[in-house]
């Protein structure tokens, strides 16, 4: 108890605080999973239940206040916006069905300047119904993402917006490799499952070598999202079945790990997204069993809101599976199972273990 009332006092003390943020379409489910550094945020609403689709959204946060703008793809039923650029491009995934089951093949998309193109990393070892999802990009319009195969394991890429180029993510030993962010200086963070079935984080940076993250005592890492200094965030899990609870964290290399969840979701707090002012935004399962959306800021940061810089002619778009075309869907996943929701404010900062990096050479196994 004494613990608790600790980290609570150093919370309340912080110059940094949690707001949570919530499209009033609908209040009860709300995810915000990126930031960029002009005050735009990534996310959706909708549960995703059958009549209760997601809809995407940029969230725009100005010295003049706050204000929702719709990001659909044209033609489908459900999208998710997870990715956005300083430039304003967005990426995340879209669905043409929302069935009773969930189970709705889903496709990736990016979003520039109005314009959309679908994209499909090409194989024919689709998972069925196809799962492909793009979740972040870098202001070279890089975007990062996964596709799932026939066996369920997922497979991450990288994709180029302008060239329209694929590139592989692997990992030496891995059967299932996510990609989920990637900086400006082409760091890619992301995690993978091993042999044993194990879930960890990783970061492959610009240069080649490999950081693997575990959180100390966690039976899953999963990062979500990197800045240009390299600080890392996502979430860890404790505890496994009805017994799991998650997390959120922030890894950097001089700092190592801190643990940081909502007050009103400890113990069911996922995060996202890291701009370079430090800025968070993820979400968390409220007492109610609400999905909020939040931000976590400091107090007296003034996130910059430069105008939107001039943006090169627009990409055409990809040869990839029309609207109409799409194969019969598959569950839309979320980028980790749905926390469950905790009432105990605490935000306890844990040592980091020493990382354990593996050098290997650019574009291969890693």
């Amino acid at each position: 108890m004494m613990h608790q009332q600790q980290m609570s006092q150093q919370l309340q003390a912080s110059h940094w605080t949690f707001s949570t943020l919530n499209n009033q379409n609908d209040p009860t489910f709300n995810q915000l999973l990126g930031i960029n550094n002009r005050g735009q945020i990534a996310g959706y609403f909708g549960s995703g239940a059958q009549g209760h689709p997601n809809k995407g959204y940029l969230l725009v946060m100005s010295r003049h206040g706050t204000r929702y703008q719709n990001e659909n793809v044209p033609g489908a039923l459900q999208t998710q916006v997870i990715g956005i650029n300083d430039l304003g491009v967005t990426v995340g995934f879209w669905s043409n069905q929302n069935t009773a089951n969930q189970m709705n093949a889903n496709f990736g998309f990016y979003s520039w300047g109005g314009r959309f193109g679908t994209v499909n990393f090409p194989t024919a070892n689709n998972a069925a119904p196809a799962v492909n999802q793009l979740l972040g990009v870098n202001d070279s319009n890089i975007a990062v993402g996964f596709y799932t195969d026939a066996k369920g394991n997922n497979h991450g890429y990288t994709y180029s917006i302008t060239g329209h180029r694929f590139r592989s993510v692997k990992i030496l030993g891995a059967t299932s490799v996510t990609a989920s962010a990637i900086n400006n200086r082409d760091d890619i963070a992301g995690f993978y499952t091993n042999a044993a079935g194990v879930i960890k984080s990783f970061v492959r940076h610009w240069f080649g070598r490999r950081t693997t993250l575990i959180y100390p005592g966690a039976t899953a890492t999963q990062a979500f999202g990197i800045n240009d200094f390299g600080e890392v965030v996502g979430t860890y899990t404790t505890g496994t079945g009805n017994n799991a609870k998650t997390f959120g964290f922030t890894w950097t290399r001089r700092g190592g790990f801190r643990s940081l969840s909502d007050p009103l979701g400890v113990g069911a707090t996922t995060i996202n997204g890291v701009n370079d002012a430090g800025d968070i935004v993820g979400f968390y399962t409220d007492a109610a069993g609400n999905t909020d959306g939040f931000l976590w800021a400091t107090r007296h940061h003034k996130t910059p809101f430069a105008p939107m810089p001039t943006m090169s002619a627009t990409p055409t778009m990809s040869a990839t599976p029309s609207m109409s075309a799409s194969p019969p869907m598959s569950a839309k996943p979320t980028m980790s199972a749905m926390p469950t929701k905790s009432a105990m404010p605490t935000m306890p900062t844990m040592p980091a273990p020493a990382p354990s990096s593996s050098a290997s050479p650019p574009g291969g196994p890693w």
